[in-house]
């Protein structure tokens, strides 16, 4: 199937994940009708062909040692730690 490969920031800190750009990943199979080798137009597609794209990746482009905004917004307001991914 094909997928969207989500490019971003990865805050090793608070283990959150911020995207930063977008692409496709195309599987080339001919009966998905999100890639190019798709073999017919999407309007007589029948119950053969995939219609769900897998779930996105996310691969972190830049990592950074810090905490994300959020978590250091919410640090400075007293709130408890943020830890958990978003």
């Amino acid at each position: 199937m094909c997928h969207n490969v989500i490019d971003g920031r990865y805050y090793t800190t608070c283990q959150h994940f911020e995207a930063m750009s977008t692409r496709t990943s195309d599987c080339l199979e001919a009966n998905c009708i999100f890639s190019r080798r798709h073999s017919h137009s999407t309007t007589n597609c029948r119950g053969s062909c995939k219609r769900l794209m897998a779930l996105p990746i996310r691969n972190p482009i830049r990592l950074s040692s810090t905490a994300c905004s959020n978590c250091i917004a919410k640090t400075r307001e007293g709130v408890v730690q943020c830890r958990s991914p978003a």
